[in-house]
């Protein structure tokens, strides 16, 4: 296995993080302060390429591989985690979901949009009664002739208020439970679908997430995304391909971490010697250094999988369960390799502990990681 990248990957990075240095990164503090998503970055972003990575070149898309995505999401993650989560739920989840299970008129209809950045994409599965329990979901899709009638609520909707296409997953078949879930993709505009209250979070500030209501919203049969009862799993396929992406996201933050850790272990001199030399913190960088590396390499591996064609539900998960715990123990040890400095404004790594969090709940907590990893070690058991 060759674990370096290769050319265009390196070109690929280093455009990505070059765009980052000049875009993002001079004023992600100030977005963060400000609780507001930034717009004006996303024009920029689509013109590089960043929202329609998976997205076919016919489609207006620049046709990457899994693994090409990773990279560049690692980057942008490392120049600001709220940025990152809009880069990863617009391409993981929204058109994901239509790239997986759309037929060739809904990929013609949409695609080209989400791509070129003229429309954002949210995802909407999670309401406020069932988080990890999918089957629980009480948004229901009611058949009305050749329409569809929905009515229900979501939350913590990734560009709930700010995306111009919402793919929804509702109840078709209730008594199936989570097998009952049909996916509807609704264009902002329609009657009855709006966003609901701005969500204040502890992290991610530049991140729009809000809840999602829909009352009484008509969508027709041709916007059904995929078989009637087959939402779920078809959502399934696409978290495995979202979870490796949260991964890369928390690497990026995770390394951000770390850059600032070593840069101020190095300047900040306690005792007459500059804290880099001290045992305790010494061993505080390997530790980080080394885990981060690790959390990276499974995140690629998974991503080669995929790209492979291969069926990827325990290394996803492996890949998203690692690096969000690598990720946190990372963003923590910066903070304290800080001191009390690191629990102030003045320096980035306290955001960056507020961020990585979601890492660790976002796409599947830990939890579950953990029962999906332990699901697919025990197979044999039947």
């Amino acid at each position: 296995m060759n674990f370096d990248l290769d050319q265009d990957q390196e070109v690929l990075q280093k455009s990505v993080r070059d765009f980052c240095a000049r875009a993002i990164i001079p004023h992600a503090a100030r977005w963060d302060e400000e609780e507001r998503f930034p717009a004006e970055v996303i024009g920029p972003m689509a013109e590089l390429g960043l929202l329609g990575m998976h997205v076919p070149e016919s489609y207006g898309g620049a046709g990457m591989k899994l693994h090409d995505y990773v990279v560049a999401l690692e980057e942008v993650a490392y120049a600001d985690g709220s940025v990152g989560l809009t880069m990863a739920s617009h391409n993981s989840l929204c058109s994901g979901h239509i790239l997986l299970a759309g037929n060739d008129a809904q990929k013609a209809r949409y695609l080209p949009r989400l791509a070129s950045g003229k429309a954002l994409g949210a995802w909407g599965l999670t309401e406020p009664g069932s988080g990890s329990d999918a089957g629980a979901a009480r948004t229901r899709a009611v058949r009305q002739g050749a329409d569809w009638v929905l009515d229900g609520s979501k939350t913590f909707i990734t560009q709930g208020s700010v995306a111009e296409i919402y793919v929804v997953l509702a109840s078709t078949t209730p008594e199936k439970r989570q097998k009952g879930l049909t996916a509807f993709v609704i264009e902002k505009g329609t009657p009855g679908l709006r966003a609901g209250k701005r969500l204040e979070k502890m992290g991610l500030h530049a991140s729009d997430t809000t809840e999602l209501i829909l009352e009484g919203v008509v969508v027709p049969d041709e916007q059904r995304l995929g078989p009637i009862d087959h939402g779920f799993f078809d959502t399934l396929k696409v978290l495995d391909r979202g979870r490796i992406g949260i991964g890369a996201w928390a690497v990026g933050i995770a390394r951000a971490a770390f850059d600032a850790a070593r840069s101020y272990a190095k300047q900040r001199v306690q005792f007459g010697h500059p804290i880099a030399e001290f045992q305790a913190v010494r061993h505080m960088l390997a530790d980080m250094a080394t885990e981060l590396d690790a959390a990276r390499l499974l995140v690629w591996r998974a991503a080669c999988s995929q790209d492979a064609g291969r069926s990827t539900t325990m290394e996803s998960s492996i890949a998203k369960y690692y690096a969000a715990r690598a990720a946190t123990r990372a963003c923590n040890a910066a903070v304290q390799i800080h001191g009390g400095y690191g629990y102030t404004r003045e320096f980035p790594v306290e955001r960056y502990l507020r961020d990585v969090k979601l890492a660790e709940i976002g796409e599947g907590t830990n939890e579950v990681q953990k029962m999906v990893i332990a699901r697919e070690i025990l197979k044999d058991l039947g």
